[in-house]
């Protein structure tokens, strides 16, 4: 059985998630950061992190780490994290593809007494029934034998510089019980918040599924009250703080459910519910109700325009933010999309601007060049769309200065007092 002492990791795949964890691993043991994007190699070498995770000043106290695009860079190494992105397709079905792909490389280099280690959001059983096999195909090495696994789920919050890896607790597992036991040994040499030994693999990798699931259901009931409040004519921030006056009273807020985890990971469980003969009802219910308010927003804006006698056909509507959530440049799955394509339903020119996002990134995913410059009094409607930082700095008179002398100014996000915008979710 490998020894602690004779670790050497390799992260494969260097994102949000990756990245922070070979830094904080890069700090205590030799560590290969892994991607197959040059690029990405070649901006982090350069002590750059464009994802914003890492600073200049933590990706040099990472001593022994190093970064590469070379599969042989791999051959040394016996403990391998995958922290690769689990996206579903078109159809909301679970994409494996980057997994599978890793497990590949992976297995090109895997000896006896090696551990594999995933991270990467799946539903239960994937590890097992999806990855182990490419490994042991490929590698010609026997699973449990030659070679064990375990899966640790990721949390990491993109933005968020209060919960970072070190300090949000770890769910651990391993393919053998001597196994689950190194595993939880290796992630508690950085995981100050400690762990959670799980009882299977197929335990933690459920765990980390309906974690983000429940997440979704208790904001599309939010959103469903938000709909029901705004028929009745009363403000739903009014309403969520009276009830959030008792102890026990969920703090949830309406809104957009973009994002790669929570508006992705319930389609995984709900894909292995399915393929097991069971048709979930409240998640796919949940699912359908979110993935339902972009064009929710955008029914609400063309009434508000309507009641104010502003020739919807034409106008201009500026959209401020474009990632999934705010002070952050993560564009991934951003809901916001949703508005700007609805709105285009409408013959409505929709600029978008966020400070914090990659022009050409944008450009890239949605096709969308977002406005570098905001100019005054130019826009029949305004939709404060992502809290950023910035956009709370400017203000109610500063954002309004942005739109035409009649104007509609969306409050998306309770940025400002009811008072100040003219339609609130």
């Amino acid at each position: 059985m490998l020894q602690l002492s004779e670790l050497k990791i390799a992260v494969i795949g260097l994102g949000y998630v990756g990245l922070p964890l070979a830094v904080e691993f890069g700090k205590k043991k030799p560590v290969v950061g892994f991607d197959i994007h040059q690029k990405r190699i070649d901006e982090l070498r350069s002590g750059q992190d464009h994802t914003l995770e890492v600073s200049p000043e933590e990706l040099k106290k990472a001593e022994y780490l190093q970064f590469s695009a070379d599969l042989d860079t791999l051959k040394s190494c016996n403990f391998f994290i995958v922290t690769v992105p689990t996206p579903i397709d078109e159809f909301k079905q679970p994409d494996l593809t980057p997994l599978i792909k890793a497990s590949q490389s992976i297995a090109q280099v895997l000896k006896a007494g090696d551990v594999v280690v995933y991270e990467s959001t799946v539903y239960p059983g994937a590890t097992e029934e999806s990855c182990i096999p490419v490994l042991e195909q490929v590698s010609g090495l026997k699973f449990n034998q030659d070679f064990f696994a375990g899966y640790s789920p990721e949390r990491i919050n993109p933005g968020d510089k209060l919960h970072r890896v070190t300090n949000i607790l770890k769910i651990t597992s391993g393919s053998t019980p001597e196994v689950a036991d190194f595993v939880d040994q290796v992630y508690n040499l950085i995981i100050e918040a400690g762990t959670h030994k799980a009882a299977s693999i197929k335990v933690a990798e459920a765990a980390k599924v309906i974690e983000n699931t429940q997440r979704d259901v208790n904001i599309a009931l939010i959103n469903e009250l938000a709909v029901i409040f705004n028929k009745i004519g009363i403000d739903t921030e009014a309403v969520l703080k009276a009830a959030g006056t008792k102890w026990n009273f969920l703090p949830f807020r309406p809104g957009l459910v973009g994002g790669h985890c929570i508006g992705v990971d319930p389609y995984y469980l709900t894909h292995k519910a399915q393929a097991i003969g069971y048709h979930p009802e409240i998640i796919l219910a949940g699912r359908r109700l979110n993935d339902a308010m972009g064009a929710y927003v955008v029914t609400q804006l063309v009434k508000g325009m309507i009641k104010k006698k502003i020739q919807v056909e034409g106008a201009k509507v500026l959209v401020l933010g474009l990632s999934f959530k705010e002070n952050c440049p993560d564009i991934r799955n951003t809901k916001i999309i949703d508005i700007v394509h609805e709105l285009q339903e409408y013959h409505i020119q929709a600029d978008v601007y966020d400070p914090w996002v990659d022009a050409a990134e944008a450009e890239h995913e949605y096709n969308i060049i977002p406005v570098q410059q905001l100019e005054q009094g130019q826009y029949d409607a305004v939709i404060l769309a992502v809290a950023h930082d910035q956009f709370k700095a400017m203000g109610a008179a500063e954002i309004r200065a942005l739109g035409k002398a009649e104007h509609i100014l969306y409050d998306l996000k309770y940025v400002l007092d009811q008072s100040e915008s003219d339609i609130r979710l």
